[in-house]
């Protein structure tokens, strides 16, 4: 079972939302998390080195996830989704962008 890890500034909108939409599948296991320090789910070198595939919504957040965390992303496969900060939570546009992108990447 592959290991899916979705990230976002604040773990508050983009990423929570994929992980709902993505959490239905039988056949990945999945999380968010975020990279702002106050955010209350961050992301950790556990979750990274947990991560077969990290999904970003930004190049912002690529490039501050491969300086926080370039040793425990040895092995998971980092995708920017170009998803910007304009959306709420569930957000239908954001959900539809989101089934549109990222399923192409999983098994």
């Amino acid at each position: 079972m592959k290991t899916v890890l979705f990230v976002c500034s604040q773990n508050r909108l983009r990423s929570p939302t994929a992980e709902q939409v993505f959490s239905r599948r039988a056949d990945i296991d999945v999380l968010s998390a975020g990279l702002d320090p106050t955010c209350g789910n961050p992301v950790t070198s556990e979750l990274v080195e947990w991560a077969d595939i990290i999904f970003v919504m930004e190049q912002t957040h690529r490039s501050k996830l491969s300086r926080r965390f370039r040793t425990s992303l040895k092995t998971a496969r980092v995708i920017c989704l170009g998803i910007p900060d304009d959306y709420e939570f569930m957000d239908p546009d954001l959900v539809r962008i989101l089934e549109a992108r990222v399923p192409r990447f999983l098994p």
